[in-house]
């Protein structure tokens, strides 16, 4: 029987009748460049920083290539072990300090390489700059991932996520079927699979998952990977998909198999970053405070929020908005150009510096560095009601920064917090120690991207001001 226009297998085009087969050549060549190209960075980043201490003979060459061997294992480890959604700086800033701790370690020992701290260190920073680059040119060109969408009506969501998504890793196979798989559709996935050779299959419909993961076990395993739909989207775009997610999802956060991030790291993180945080930037509180004095009202802004469990707690800012700028009892949300705020306000806003006092809120245990950031109690009865789910996400500390604030800065109406909370909820069930440190960068990154011009924005406003003053 001929599969129809609509069908899944039929759509994405017309299958093999070959056996299966191996990968082919270009690819088993593509993963051999990769690889290759990995060693050879690791190896020359080395071998350069020792040949400048003193001549490498055979011996030295032997000693540094065992050397590179180390550090490109970390390297594997690493992106092994962090979240791909996290991107390719992260797992190479990991693998490539613990790489440095290796070799640090049999430096002395191994006969040819006996390499100076300095020396380590400049290593490690041609290996971490290489591997970074090499690492964003295989994402754009060898390293793009097929992946086959099988069931109904996911594969324009898939494709259309992966068109929106930052890195454009994944290659889309086929187009959208509409209707679920048939019988015959099933019977003729095995010659789809061998024609298409896709890296990775994703099965978006629940309803016969079941029947094609049977049939993709009697293809010859280790040709790619099986991922469900929601699973696809956390591991290649960093969010949960909420119209697809059920009460059974958050079974994972309890799962047996559950990553732990114990309590006492993550609080050692937020008094560590919280305190250096304090430190680095105290010189500037008392100019904001001065800035903010300059009109009516209070210089520190409290306001009750809602944290973990439900327990509420009071949140510290700069005020950036004028005097009585709410009712009393009566919550408006906030939004990117807020009329309400001044005009020192709206550059704090912009650059988050209002939000500085909130590190004495980390100290105090109320907040985290990193969370989805608190709400207030005014709106969560609205939210809870608008938002399947919106509530699970206090099972944990609220934060300074987060996964979500990263990905959709401000949200000022229910569109909003419904993006943000599936990245929150990414975040609710991947957190650890490499996640919280890489947002914090990325929120260190963006704010010293948007400061520069918003004082200068901010120092023509004020001359605008003074010049139109009688």
């Amino acid at each position: 029987m001929r599969p129809s226009a609509t069908d899944p297998v039929a759509a994405a085009g017309p299958p093999s009748h070959a056996p299966p087969v191996a990968p082919g050549p270009a690819r088993l060549s593509s993963r051999l460049i990769a690889a290759g190209g990995r060693y050879v960075l690791v190896w020359l980043s080395l071998a350069m920083i020792a040949a400048a201490d003193r001549p490498l003979g055979a011996g030295g060459l032997v000693a540094v290539s065992l050397a590179a061997a180390v550090w490109l294992a970390n390297i594997r480890v690493a992106f092994a072990g962090v979240p791909y959604a996290l991107g390719p700086g992260v797992p190479s800033m990991i693998g490539t300090a613990t790489g440095l701790v290796c070799v640090a370690a049999i430096n002395a020992h191994v006969p040819g390489l006996d390499l100076s701290l300095l020396s380590l260190l400049g290593a490690a920073f041609g290996v971490l700059v290489s591997i970074v680059v090499w690492e964003c040119i295989l994402e754009r060109t060898l390293s793009r991932r097929r992946v086959l969408v099988v069931g109904c009506s996911g594969l324009a969501e898939v494709a259309d996520a992966a068109q929106r998504g930052r890195r454009m890793a994944f290659e889309v196979l086929g187009a959208d079927a509409g209707i679920a798989l048939s019988r015959p559709a099933l019977d003729a996935l095995g010659e789809l699979v061998t024609a298409r050779r896709p890296d990775l299959i994703v099965l978006a419909d629940d309803q016969t998952s079941s029947a094609t993961l049977d049939r993709l076990l009697d293809i010859s395993p280790g040709r790619f990977r099986v991922a469900g739909l929601t699973s696809f989207y956390e591991y290649a775009f960093g969010c949960v998909p909420l119209q697809h997610i059920t009460p059974m999802w958050f079974m994972s956060l309890l799962h047996v198999r559950q990553r732990p991030y114990a309590r006492w790291v993550k609080r050692a993180f937020d008094v560590v970053t919280a305190g250096v945080g304090l430190v680095v930037v105290a010189p500037l509180l008392p100019f904001i405070a001065l800035a903010v004095r300059g009109t009516r009202g209070p210089i520190i802004y409290r306001q009750t929020r809602v944290g973990d469990g439900g327990r509420r707690f009071e949140i510290y800012k700069f005020r950036t908005m004028v005097d009585g700028a709410e009712r009393p009892g009566e919550a408006v949300w906030a939004k990117d150009a807020d009329p309400r705020t001044t005009p020192i306000g709206a550059f704090l806003r912009r650059t988050h510096l209002d939000e500085l006092p909130q590190l004495l809120n980390v100290l105090k245990g109320d907040m985290s560095m990193v969370g989805p950031r608190p709400e207030r109690p005014e709106l969560i009865a609205m939210l809870e009601e608008s938002i399947p789910f919106w509530s699970r996400r206090l099972l944990i500390k609220p934060g300074m920064t987060g996964w979500a604030q990263v990905h959709c800065g401000y949200a000022a109406d229910f569109a909003a917090q419904y993006e943000k909370l599936a990245y929150d909820f990414w975040y609710l069930r991947h957190r650890s120690l490499a996640v919280d440190l890489a947002i914090c960068v990325r929120t260190l990154r963006i704010i010293l991207e948007i400061i520069e011009p918003g004082r200068v924005a901010l120092r023509r406003l004020l001359a605008a001001r003074h010049q139109a003053a009688p």
